[in-house]
């Protein structure tokens, strides 16, 4: 049997699926890893773990398929970290994560080197986004000068991986567009910005188009991860846009959602329309002749993790302590519920949580607020709500951010007719119909869906050595297995609480930078 290889090295874990050549799947598996949060506001891993962990997923996604052909391999990983490296390509620091917040001021003074947001614009048709690479080589270049001074090379997540594999730096044009240095219309580093900003472009990778083929597997790596050597390896693509592709949306007119670590809305396009406030993402899709729009809520399933570890540990309704991550004992898993029994007790909230929301700001926010300075908040606590009302409150919230983002999506033509979801929450149907029910349309997943960027990557590795044509094919081959429709019954309910949840950011921006300059946090 031959069979394609997607790796994503995600926030909490890696990934690996092997599909077939008819875009079935084979077998998958994954290996976790902790997320380090030295102070408030940052975040960040050693990238050995993503190592360690695509070595183990991929060991076991191919001991469940052991005599298959392997014919190619497709990256995928978390976007905007920062993986800096020495001559030698040794680490010189644990990477600084896509959901860090530590560079807000650097982000402004790149803003303001390139002539306010609308030179920035110009420049790359991005905002720099706190989160986004630039921000972080030039937080290492003020706050770290003698690692920085050591530093030679700069790559994203997945991109390490692909190092490890093969040998190779590089990187494609999605992530690429990611690190707020990229020119997405001309699909090429922005220059002239990069000299403003005063990095120096030998940082920077060379930069592929994600269906070409960037490497193969090298003696070492074949040996590290049980790869046969010479595979070929794709460029891959980041992963909140390469698992829009892998959930079969790339024509106009349809929403992807994914209910990840983050909640992302996305859509394809086109042409690399003018991104007129910045507010929204767009990107180089991984088909060439498309682009990507999108918007990221830094936290959807990262919140019901959040809330999951503080008040759910050692069972529903019972406390323990957790083991570190190089502690014996019982794992993280076995001492704490599945997220099936928590959003068990959701499902018995009825919609809207009986008057509760609950703002996913946790980590500051991306869109359509872009706030490092806002805070998680419930609104409308009582002492009539229980735990189910506030698991509810917090799953819902995830989806209100999500429809928030289409409002900025609008004017673009992007009219959202269907969504199709995937990603962690795609596997509920709870979370499933309570899209449907906050979109108001048609929510569908298709059979990768559930797997994620992982999904797009091994579509991507086909499309890569011809097993699909190009990205349409390989993107129809998408087949749909699940669609939840709105229920009319609580249509009211949810336009309401919709209605309410958009007038609370403004309402508590102020409060929210008060917090942060505040003293006792």
């Amino acid at each position: 049997m031959q069979a394609l290889l997607g790796i994503d090295i995600g926030t909490s874990g890696c990934k690996a699926l092997l599909i077939g050549i008819d875009g079935a799947v084979i077998a998958a598996d994954t290996a976790s890893y902790p997320l380090s949060q030295p102070q408030l506001g940052w975040a960040e891993q050693d990238p050995e773990l993503w190592v360690e962990g695509a070595r183990r997923a991929v060991a076991g996604a191919l001991a469940k398929a052991p005599t298959l052909e392997l014919l190619c391999v497709g990256l995928s990983g978390q976007m905007h970290g920062l993986v800096s490296l020495d001559v030698a390509h040794q680490v010189l620091r644990p990477a600084i994560l896509w959901n860090d917040q530590r560079n807000s001021a650097e982000c402004e003074q790149i803003t303001d080197v390139a002539g306010g947001l609308k030179g920035l614009l110009a420049a790359t048709n991005n905002r720099m986004l706190v989160g986004y690479t630039g921000g972080k080589i030039v937080w290492m270049q003020q706050h770290e000068a003698e690692l920085f001074s050591r530093m030679t090379t700069v790559l994203n997540p997945k991109d390490y991986l692909r190092l490890r594999l093969t040998g190779e730096v590089a990187t494609e044009v999605s992530d690429a567009s990611g690190t707020g240095l990229f020119d997405v219309r001309t699909r090429q580093w922005a220059s002239d910005l990069i000299d403003k900003v005063g990095i120096d472009r030998a940082l920077l990778p060379p930069v592929f188009e994600s269906q070409v083929i960037s490497g193969q597997v090298s003696a070492v790596g074949a040996e590290l991860f049980g790869i046969p050597k010479g595979t070929p390896v794709a460029g891959g693509g980041g992963d909140a846009v390469i698992q829009t592709f892998g959930s079969g949306v790339i024509a106009p007119g349809e929403l992807q959602t994914t209910i990840g670590t983050a909640g992302i809305l996305a859509a394809a396009l086109d042409t690399p329309q003018a991104n007129p406030d910045g507010r929204l993402q767009v990107f180089c899709n991984v088909a060439a002749d498309k682009w990507h729009c999108m918007g990221v809520s830094l936290n959807a399933g990262g919140a019901m993790s959040w809330f999951r570890d503080t008040f759910y540990v050692g069972g529903v309704g019972v406390s323990a302590t957790v083991p570190s991550f190089d502690q014996t004992g019982p794992s993280f898993d076995q001492i704490t519920p599945s997220f099936e029994q928590i959003v068990a007790e959701a499902a018995a909230s009825p919609a809207g949580a009986r008057g509760l929301l609950f703002l996913p700001y946790l980590n500051g926010e991306r869109c359509p607020h872009p706030d490092p300075a806002a805070r998680g908040a419930f609104i409308g606590l009582t002492a009539c709500h229980d735990r189910g009302d506030v698991v509810r409150a917090v799953m819902e919230g995830g989806v209100h951010a999500l429809v928030d983002m289409h409002t900025l999506m609008k004017p673009l033509g992007i009219d959202g007719r269907v969504v199709k979801t995937s990603g962690g929450g795609a596997r509920s149907p709870l979370w499933r119909q309570m899209q449907a029910d906050i979109f108001g349309c048609d929510v569908l997943t298709t059979e990768g869906a559930a797997e994620g960027a992982a999904f797009g990557a091994a579509l991507v590795a086909g499309v890569a050595i011809g097993v699909w044509p190009d990205a349409a094919s390989a993107a129809g081959s998408c087949r749909i297995i699940t669609r939840e429709q709105p229920d009319l019954a609580t249509a009211a309910v949810v336009a309401e609480a919709q209605r309410i949840y958009r007038t609370l950011y403004p309402l508590l921006r102020g409060t929210f930078a008060e917090l942060g300059d505040s003293t006792f946090m």
